[in-house]
């Protein structure tokens, strides 16, 4: 899988320390990368990333302090670089937007800035969102080529991030010999580990470790759910075309489930508590800030030109996301490394394993 393009490399992933960014550098570890992780400390307990244990590079570093991030990436001196490092929560956002904006849009440039520096560096891959689009919470997915907006701060904050990157690419990415910079736009992402405020699944994993009640907000919302080793794959596979120097991968790109993946959040809570029968929840009838109820994402662009396709069914990645925090709640069982396991093969069995040569 992928070939050899990791294996050996110098790879830097700043937000390690993250639910998406710790199953990547675990991912990456295995690939035989050397990684470097650029993060805030963990901000929960548990933490994924510290239940890792991984034996790589990790700086604790504010991407919001320009130097601090101009020295760190001097010193790994990466040939790929992953930029995951983000406030990543909607309703933090609401209290904390400056913070936010901050933290999605400058420390993107700050990030940008220093990789433009560097002599050795032959790919970026910046990861966003898919509520970077403007949401008309129409029936269809979104391309990459719709227009970017967003209501609140978080999803406004990402859109002025792809903003940035394209400024980025245009000015300082584009020619021969430079890095390809692309972005990356993912849709709900699930999977153990994650410990985060206000998200469904961890949650949900709170409430039911506390023998409680998980209250939902919006039960009937419609997102593009997938597991997190769904949308790394695609991360892994865009960052192999463009250290191979394949220029025409430098833009943005969608990474989200089938169609048949788009699920309301009730739909979510019933399929994991088929595999996790201590998960209860209720719907919390009270107003809240907005979010948006529809949204879906077209890959037809990364299936047809990286040929990238999701592996689990939404069944089979809910099934895992339940069992890892069963596991973890009975017995303290950490299953990452195993599900990345069978992740792998059943991309193999599937003829999914991706291409690992340049076209």
């Amino acid at each position: 899988m992928f070939g050899r393009t990791y294996a050996g490399r110098r790879v830097l992933v700043t937000g390690h320390t993250g639910f998406k960014g710790s199953w990547l550098a675990l991912w990456l570890a295995r690939l035989g990368a050397k990684v470097t992780g650029l993060a805030l400390a963990p901000d929960t307990e548990p933490s994924h990333w510290n239940l890792l244990g991984l034996d790589v590079d990790s700086r604790i570093v504010d991407i919001r302090d320009r130097d601090a991030v101009r020295s760190a990436v001097r010193a790994a001196d990466p040939e790929i670089v992953f930029h995951m490092a983000a406030q990543p929560l909607v309703r933090r956002a609401y209290r904390e937007p400056v913070e936010t904006w901050a933290t999605n849009v400058l420390g993107t440039a700050h990030m940008l800035d220093a990789c433009r520096e560097l002599t050795s560096l032959a790919a970026v891959v910046a990861i966003t969102t898919d509520k970077c689009y403007e949401n008309r919470e129409w029936a269809w997915g979104y391309r990459e080529i719709d227009r970017l907006g967003g209501h609140d701060p978080y999803s406004a904050s990402k859109a002025g991030a792809e903003l940035v990157v394209a400024s980025y690419r245009r000015s300082f990415f584009d020619g021969p010999g430079r890095p390809g910079l692309a972005t990356a736009r993912a849709g709900n992402v699930i999977g153990g580990g994650d410990w985060s405020e206000d998200r469904l699944v961890p949650d949900l994993a709170r409430a039911s470790a506390a023998g409680g009640v998980l209250e939902v907000r919006s039960p009937q919302a419609t997102r593009p759910w997938q597991h997190v080793l769904e949308c790394l794959s695609g991360y892994l596979v865009l960052g192999q075309r463009l250290a191979q120097g394949g220029r025409q991968f430098a833009e943005a790109w969608n990474f989200g489930p089938e169609h048949q993946s788009n699920r309301t959040v009730a739909q979510v809570l019933e399929e994991l508590r088929r595999h996790w029968p201590a998960a209860r929840w209720k719907h919390e009838a009270r107003e809240h800030p907005h979010e948006a109820r529809l949204l879906q994402l077209d890959s037809s662009k990364a299936h047809a030109l990286l040929g990238w396709h999701p592996v689990w069914s939404f069944e089979e990645g809910t099934a895992a996301t339940a069992q890892w925090y069963r596991a973890w709640h009975e017995s303290r069982a950490v299953k990452s490394a195993e599900q990345l396991d069978a992740y792998a093969q059943a991309a193999a069995a599937r003829g999914l394993a991706w291409p690992t040569d340049t076209p």
